[in-house]
């Protein structure tokens, strides 16, 4: 068996961030999402494989060097030249003689996969990993699967009118047959992404669904993002950052090297602050900043600031700012 992390995507919904930054790249306390899914593919000693574009191949390769990872890159720097998920993969596998297991790179969950992998290589059947949302308002923004006993009956993607709570979760475990159905799908010039080439395998196979019930995160968002980071952060302040004697730390916090801290701020909880930065008489709590930011008088909750910002006199709430920023209120 292989594993693909499917990372292609240019993650919209987290832009201007994503603009310069691949969504699986993101910290997570000390590590970044994609680690959270290498992790728990490694107990199995796969070939892993992951799917990126040509806009981010360099970060990707950056991240893998002290991996046992392939790096394969699609020729887009764009969100409308992008293959799509199922022909990305189709490509990735065509010359694979195998089955693979699949994971949506913005994944990050606390349950391992062995039970998961297990139940595959004992059914030799499609396995789609699914979760129970609770809501049937939240399960609208996602894969909404139909089940008789195991086995999944119906799957609609993003339904107007969801049937269950229960929602795929971007791991999927496909036998080599299916695998060999791939460009088949892809030929038919049907809706590109893997939610719609399950409802299409349901039509045609047995597809057997299998729900997981710790933690799971989607980080399609700028608040599910948020709430990974409350989860999954670990403390670690460099040993060279700088914190004077009026401003306080609240852990859990990673505050990264070459940072300054001063002038009654206070740091966390549940706060990322990259390289290089200087907060002055701040407030930043449950929020990411990258490096090389100033901020002077800027109060910041639940929000993103991107690389080389420089922020005064200001209150943020969940907000995004995009990298190069300056603004200022009056004093």
């Amino acid at each position: 068996m292989k594993a693909v992390i499917m990372a292609g995507g240019y993650a919209t919904r987290l832009w201007p961030i994503t603009k310069t930054k691949a969504k699986p790249l993101l910290p997570v306390g000390k590590r970044k999402i994609i680690d959270f899914i290498y992790e728990k593919l490694l107990p199995f000693d796969f070939e892993i494989f992951v799917s990126t574009n040509l806009r981010f191949a360099e970060d990707f390769r950056e991240w893998a060097k002290d991996k046992k990872v392939e790096i394969v890159v699609e020729d887009t720097t764009r969100e409308e030249e992008k293959l799509g998920a199922v022909k990305a993969l189709s490509e990735i596998t065509k010359d694979m003689n195998d089955d693979i297991l699949v994971v949506a790179g913005d994944n990050i969950f606390s349950f391992t996969l062995e039970s998961f992998v297990r139940k595959f290589e004992e059914e030799r059947k499609p396995l789609i990993a699914l979760y129970d949302v609770k809501d049937k308002e939240l399960a609208k923004r996602y894969g909404v699967a139909v089940m008789d006993g195991e086995r999944i009956v119906e799957f609609y993607e993003k339904p107007e009118k969801p049937l269950t709570t229960l929602v795929g979760i971007g791991i999927y475990a496909l036998p080599e047959k299916v695998v060999k159905m791939l460009p088949e799908y892809v030929r038919d010039e049907r809706k590109d992404n893997l939610g719609d080439f399950v409802s299409w395998l349901v039509s045609r196979e047995e597809v057997l669904g299998h729900v997981f019930n710790d933690n799971w995160f989607d980080v399609g968002n700028p608040d599910s993002y948020i709430e990974a980071f409350k989860c999954y952060t670990e403390s670690y302040i460099a040993e060279d950052v700088e914190i004077d004697e009026t401003s306080k730390v609240i852990e859990p916090v990673v505050i990264e090297e070459g940072v300054e801290v001063k002038e009654r701020s206070i740091i966390g909880p549940f706060a990322y602050i990259g390289k290089n930065c200087v907060i002055e008489n701040s407030d930043i709590s449950e929020s990411v900043v990258f490096e090389d930011v100033v901020l002077r008088k800027v109060k910041l909750w639940r929000s993103i600031v991107d690389e080389k910002c420089e922020i005064r006199n200001l209150e943020l709430s969940s907000s995004i700012i995009g990298g190069h920023a300056k603004i200022q209120r009056g004093e």
